[in-house]
Order: structure tokens, then sequence, then C-alpha cells
């Protein structure tokens, strides 16, 4: 069973924070989601009386025991875009999913040619892919 580091925005904007438990809740059906907190509504009780370092030194365990890292990018976010370059750093696979209709991806992320990036219109065209990255 793959071990998943999904990242998606939490400080940066919570707009898609739907669309990310709709993905993880795919995801755990077949592999497990070391961030599965990243989809809850209520991340930000979940983040209470924790620290920036406990936060940090957590999720950098976490992407460190991780097979692959999945990252939703379309809200753009600081921290998912350090979490993807220290995946590269270690040699995580990585891949970007953003819809292309809502916004741009970083010219540092679609120049590099690391990053396995998917472009997407509709949610639909996401759960074919994510089943050839972790089946």
């Amino acid at each position: 069973m793959k071990k998943i580091y999904f990242a998606g925005s939490i400080r940066g904007g919570r707009i898609d924070a739907e669309l990310y438990a709709r993905l993880i809740g795919y995801m755990q059906k077949t592999s497990v989601v070391l961030t599965e907190h990243i989809g809850s509504p209520h991340l930000n009780l979940l983040e209470q009386g924790k620290r920036d370092i406990e936060i940090y030194d957590q999720d950098m365990a976490w992407l460190r025991e991780s097979d692959v890292l999945i990252a939703e990018c379309t809200c753009p976010s600081l921290g998912v875009g350090y979490e993807l370059a220290y995946a590269e750093k270690i040699g995580k696979p990585c891949h970007i999913f953003y819809d292309r209709t809502k916004t741009n991806l970083s010219a540092m992320l679609t120049g590099n040619p690391y990053f396995i990036i998917h472009p997407y219109t509709a949610e639909e065209e996401i759960y074919p892919i994510i089943d050839s990255i972790i089946l």
C-alpha cells in the first residue's frame, strides 16, 4: 500500500478544501494518505496548540516517509511550493494537479522537468490519473 503525501493550500486559502477532502477520500480506498487532515474543514482547530516548528517537523517526517507527493495547486501556497522543492531535493516523485480554468501555474513549477504536471478542467479528469499514479 502506497503512502501518499497530499499537499494543498492551508494558510494560503482554503477555497479548495472540499476538493481536497474528495481527493483524499478517493486515495484512501487503496493507499495511506499521511496528510489526510488537509481535507478537513476544521483544519484551523486541528492546528490549534501546535507550534509552527511542530507542524514543520511532522510534515517533513511525513514527506520523507511517503512514496509520492500529490499536490493540488490551483490555490497558490508558499507552503506547498516549499514541500515540492523539498520533495524534489530528496528524490520523491511529485505530481501536480491544477485547474487550468482558474489559475496559471507558476513557471517555477511548469518550467521544472522534475515535476509531473496534470492540468485539468473538470474534477472527473483527476481520478484516472490518480489511479495511474498509485495503483
